[in-house]
């Protein structure tokens, strides 16, 4: 499934699950109103609800996370006319930080 943002992706598995908004704006313990902003794109999700987001609706947490921060980086990045250089740039120092770690 093609989303504009990642809380219609949120909407997509509450629908599909034939959970009321309500019900889940009480598992992830905020307003209905702050969830129906979210999924309409009008708040920004907050990266703690993934795991949430993952166990309510069995989804793979893994897939979520990058699904939700390839996101953030493909806005951030929207419209930089050196994006792909930025990514190779960022892969590298992250590969960098992952040695420094072992």
């Amino acid at each position: 499934m093609q989303v504009e943002n990642f809380g219609e992706y949120i909407r997509h598995l509450r629908e599909k699950s034939e959970m009321p908004l309500r019900k889940l704006a009480a598992i992830l313990d905020i307003d209905q109103s702050t969830l129906s902003k979210l999924e309409r794109g009008e708040r920004p999700v907050n990266r703690q609800m993934l795991p949430i987001v993952a166990k309510t609706f069995n989804v793979d947490e893994k897939q979520l996370v990058i699904m939700f921060m390839s996101k953030q980086l493909a806005c951030q990045l929207a419209g930089e006319k050196y994006a792909k250089d930025i990514l190779h740039a960022a892969e590298e120092q992250i590969n960098n930080q992952i040695k420094k770690k072992n």
